[in-house]
């Protein structure tokens, strides 16, 4: 097992929760509106959501894995290239963060679980990022993939875990910090694109 891909693969997925995007936003704007309970009702669907995307990458690239290792690298060059796609739109978009929490319709927490569980199972932009971003941080030439493909979906769904409650638990904070510092989107918007470079040229080499 090589432990130093595993901890590169924690560290890019610390980088992306922490940087704003439409799951950690909607969290964020729950908790500011709701309270933190609901924020975290929020995250619990989001990060379930995950199982179904990392068991449908697990077994699905593992068959084309024993089928074909070129086709397989054919994966990993259009990740990367996807990967550097995501850099691209996220360099032109708006580095403001809007948190508006003006009209949130009420829900209680099993409604908002719920949908956080569907937000993400239906969005097919996560599957094709986790197809993007997975592969090319498998960490064992004797391990099974599958099993890999599950423990990187666990540190995945861990590390999000973690840092999604954090911003649920101090939202207050957060936007207080973002409306006194306007230049915390900006900051954010290029760890981004460092980030989705920065994975785009691991898996290449």
């Amino acid at each position: 097992m090589n432990y130093d891909i595993l901890l590169s693969f924690a560290l890019a997925t610390s980088a992306l929760a922490i940087s704003p995007g439409p799951d950690n936003i909607y969290v964020l704007v729950q908790s500011i509106s709701n309270g933190k309970s609901y924020g975290l009702a929020t995250v619990s669907g989001l990060i379930t959501g995950c199982i179904v995307h990392t068991t449908l990458l697990a077994f699905g690239v593992s068959a084309i894995i024993k089928a074909n290792e070129n086709l397989f690298f054919g994966i990993k060059l259009l990740g990367a290239i996807y990967l550097l796609y995501l850099a691209y739109k996220v360099f032109k978009s708006n580095a403001e963060i809007t948190l508006s929490s003006e009209n949130v319709p009420k829900k209680n927490l099993k409604q908002l679980f719920v949908q956080g569980f569907f937000m993400n199972v239906l969005n097919p932009k996560v599957t094709i990022f986790f197809l993007a971003f997975f592969p090319g941080f498998l960490f064992s030439e004797s391990m099974s993939t599958v099993i890999q493909f599950y423990i990187l979906g666990g540190i995945f769904m861990l590390v999000s875990f973690i840092i999604f409650s954090a911003i649920a638990l101090l939202a207050g904070q957060i936007k207080t910090y973002t409306l006194n510092h306007k230049n915390s989107g900006l900051v954010l918007k290029w760890l981004q694109i460092v980030v989705f470079v920065g994975i785009a040229v691991f898996i290449l080499i």
